[in-house]
């Protein structure tokens, strides 16, 4: 029964094991992303008999201009894995399920655009509204502060320009304008490192307490991005480094596959 799966070669020459496990694979992995403009997977497996013990050389992804849940677009994403040992029987069903653990070598790259995007989204702007520190509502005069319209320059050597405003009842509405550099701590944290207030950019009269309040935000930010807070069902990310290319910001490390993310 199963040696037609490992056997047979179509028309075009591929076998016809690799392609079902391909169009399994492609069709859990759409499933990731709210959108997607494509979706590539390639399994290398050799001999192709090896699938009938779920043994596979190596699992590769690309995908172009993604979005995961609804508000965080990718402009790419590729990884590939080291082997992989799957449960055959879990490909026949139209599922993908390891029979043990795998890693995989990641690429991720956003556009400005994406991020800029990002800090529209619920899960970040509730984490800049409201915030009742000491440190803030001593400059508002007891009431909570919120930071809106943030946008961000990505820029080189790692560096990006924030700009963000806040409405303090003393003060109206007060801009803010500042560089920092961006870094990765412990492979998991990306932290907003040396942020250096732009006197320019910001009006005299309230130059002073927009210096404060971009000390306040780059904390804010820094305790932000943490990839440990992102429960991704049975992966964990690290990122090895960070780099910004012209628009674009390019993130290199990898992954520790427990499952594959919505096959179970």
């Amino acid at each position: 029964m199963f040696g037609g799966i490992t056997g047979l070669k179509d028309n075009s020459g591929g076998d016809w094991g690799e392609r079902m496990l391909n169009t399994v694979a492609s069709k859990t992995i759409r499933h990731l992303f709210t959108q997607s403009e494509s979706v590539e997977v390639n399994v290398r497996c050799f001999p192709s008999s090896k699938l009938l013990q779920g043994s596979i050389d190596s699992f590769q992804m690309s995908g172009k201009r993604l979005v995961i849940k609804r508000d965080f677009g990718v402009e790419e994403m590729s990884f590939e894995t080291d082997a992989v040992s799957l449960d055959f029987s879990s490909v026949l069903k139209g599922q993908l399920s390891l029979k043990q653990p795998t890693q995989a070598v990641a690429q991720v790259i956003l556009s400005e655009a994406d991020l800029n995007k990002s800090f529209k989204a619920e899960l970040v702007t509730k984490r800049l509204q409201n915030i009742d520190t000491p440190a803030l509502t001593d400059l508002s005069g007891g009431e909570p502060v919120s930071f809106t319209d943030v946008q961000v320059q990505l820029l080189p050597n790692n560096q990006l320009r924030i700009a963000a405003q806040t409405e303090l009842a003393e003060h109206g509405v007060v801009p803010i304008s500042m560089t920092a550099t961006l870094d990765v701590e412990r492979r998991r944290r990306i932290s907003f490192k040396k942020p250096h207030f732009e006197t320019d950019a910001v009006p005299e009269s309230v130059r002073d307490i927009s210096q404060k309040l971009s000390v306040a935000l780059a904390e804010i930010l820094d305790n932000m991005v943490d990839l440990d807070r992102f429960d991704l069902d049975g992966v964990i990310l690290r990122i090895n480094r960070l780099e910004t290319q012209g628009n674009k910001l390019v993130f290199s490390g990898y992954a520790q596959i427990e499952q594959v993310p919505g096959s179970n």
